[in-house]
Order: structure tokens, then C-alpha cells, then sequence
């Protein structure tokens, strides 16, 4: 039995919760071990990168807070758009903490510093990985239904600070081995990597807000056209707006019939056509249908 559109949020909800209080607390330890102990950048960097990543999970926790209120008098469509806002915000987070990494990467590659205990750091940054990559996935395969650009930014995310912490492995090894320039160049690629997540996350926010309609949504509106225009009485679909807020996609449709045509035969038309669209797109929340007289258009 499927599970539904609220029961997909209470869960990825509870999932976000669980990763940022796991990634902070595996963080920290980082930052400590990395400051006081080890002396590694590259273990200090991928702490900062996991308090970042569990803040971001934290923003889209809150996200999915205010996602699940329901449509009142001041917003009309409802919260959607407040996933977009919150993907924005931990792209944000996301810069800031890659500047702070180079920064730091960049010092020790100047001023090298040998690296203590490398081994003991090298351990929980494994385990570090090990955790992230599993909250990842588990995102990705289980929780991909919403179709929610912050969730998906935040498992992406999850899974690139998985990612991060096998790098500050390989570091870590390569430092004791006597390769302490390891340290510095796998602090640049993490806040690569950071960048790079962080660019295409906020582009597709960005988009959404301002009512994009691109790739899928440009197919939904040739497919709503043709639908249309395959019911009986339908003279003709010209206009097909469509825009995507939050995992749902809502529409504006212009059809013209003929001008003897009742009201009732009429209203017919208008359940059939979103009946068939809804059923072929999923996604589609809202489609709302505008009726013109063929005989005006044809004049």
C-alpha cells in the first residue's frame, strides 16, 4: 500500500532531524580532534563540512515543518515555495563554510604542519563516511518520492559529505605516510566539491521561484495539449502554462468549443480533460481550465 503525500514528509521529516543531530555531534568531534590533537586540515575542514551539511539538513527539517500547513487567507497556494527558500539558505551555509575551508587549506599548504595521530582521526572520519553515505542513500531510494528540491539537495548533500570524509581518510593515511601536502589538497577538493553542490542546488531553487518552466514541465504542457485536444467537443488548446511549486506542478489550460455549447456539456469537458492529465501527470496538482467560443476565434 502506498504511503501518503504526508506520511512521505513526516518520514523524510524524522530523517532530516536524525542527520543533523548526527553530523553535528560527528562534527565537532572532528573539529576537536583536528584543533586540539591531530592538527589536520583536512579533519578540521570535513568537521566544519559535517556541521554545515547537518545544518543544511536542519533547514530543510524546518522546511518540511511549514511544507505540511495547509493553503489560509495571506498564502493561497500554500507553503510550497518555502522548500525553494529553504534550499537557497543551506546553499548559502554551504559557500560560506567552503571560503572558510580554503582559507585554511591554503595556510597549510604555506606554512605545512606535520600532522598528529593521524590514524585515530583517520578512524572517525571513516566512521564519520559510513554514517553520512547510509543516511544518503536512505534518502536517495526511500524518500525520492516526493520529488522535493530540498530534500533532494539535502541528500545529495548528505551523500557528498560521505564522500568528504573517505577523502579525509585517504589524507590521513597519505599524511603518516610522510605526504603532508595531502592534508592541504584534499581541504581544497572538499570545498570543491562544496561549490559545486551548492551551484546546482541554488540554480534549480532559483528557477522554481521565478516560475521556470523547463525540461519535464515543457513536456507536461505539449502532453496537457494533447489530451485536451483529444476529448469530444474540443475544438482547439492553445495556451498551457504550467509552473512547479514544491513536488507539485499547478496549470492554467485554453480551450475553445463551440458556442451553442450548455453549460453542463461543458462542465463535462472541463472534468474529463483534468481527469486524464492528473492521471497521466502525477505531478499535477492544479489545472485550471479557461473556455473560449470557437465561432469568435474562427471570426
Amino acid at each position: 500500500m502506498g504511503l501518503t503525500q504526508e506520511s512521505l514528509v513526516n518520514r523524510t521529516e524524522k530523517v532530516a532531524l536524525i542527520t543533523t543531530v548526527s553530523l553535528v555531534c560527528l562534527g565537532i568531534i572532528q573539529i576537536i580532534l583536528g584543533e586540539t590533537t591531530s592538527r589536520s586540515v583536512s579533519l578540521i575542514a570535513n568537521g566544519f563540512d559535517c556541521i554545515g551539511d547537518g545544518f543544511v539538513s536542519g533547514i530543510v527539517w524546518g522546511g518540511l515543518r511549514f511544507f505540511k500547513k495547509p493553503a489560509d487567507q495571506r498564502f493561497h497556494f500554500g507553503y510550497y515555495k518555502l522548500e525553494n527558500l529553504a534550499s537557497i539558505a543551506a546553499t548559502i551555509v554551504m559557500f560560506l563554510l567552503a571560503g572558510y575551508i580554503s582559507y585554511r587549506s591554503y595556510n597549510q599548504l604555506v606554512n605545512p604542519e606535520p600532522v598528529q595521530l593521524p590514524l585515530i582521526g583517520a578512524f572517525i572520519a571513516f566512521l564519520a563516511g559510513l554514517i553520512a553515505i547510509s543516511l544518503g542513500a536512505y534518502k536517495i531510494f526511500r524518500c525520492r518520492a516526493e520529488g522535493m528540491s530540498s530534500v533532494k539537495l539535502d541528500a545529495f548533500n548528505t551523500i557528498k559529505d560521505g564522500t568528504t570524509s573517505f577523502l579525509t581518510v585517504v589524507a590521513l593515511i597519505l599524511s603518516s605516510s610522510g605526504y603532508t601536502i595531502a592534508d592541504s589538497i584534499i581541504g581544497f577538493i572538499i570545498a570543491g566539491l562544496i561549490v559545486s553542490i551548492g551551484f546546482a542546488a541554488i540554480k534549480e531553487a532559483g528557477y522554481m521561484l521565478v516560475d521556470a518552466c523547463d525540461g519535464d514541465c515543457l513536456m507536461y504542457s505539449v502532453l496537457i495539449k494533447t489530451y485536451a485536444e483529444r476529448v469530444h467537443g474540443v475544438k482547439a488548446a492553445q495556451v498551457v502554462r504550467l509552473r512547479r511549486t514544491g513536488p507539485v506542478i499547478q496549470g492554467e489550460l485554453e480551450i475553445m468549443v463551440p458556442g451553442e455549447m450548455t453549460v453542463s456539456e461543458l462542465n463535462q469537458i472541463q472534468t474529463e480533460i483534468i481527469k486524464i492529465s492528473t492521471q497521466k501527470i502525477s505531478e499535477l496538482e492544479r489545472l485550471t481550465i479557461t473556455v473560449l467560443p470557437f465561432e469568435k476565434e474562427e471570426r
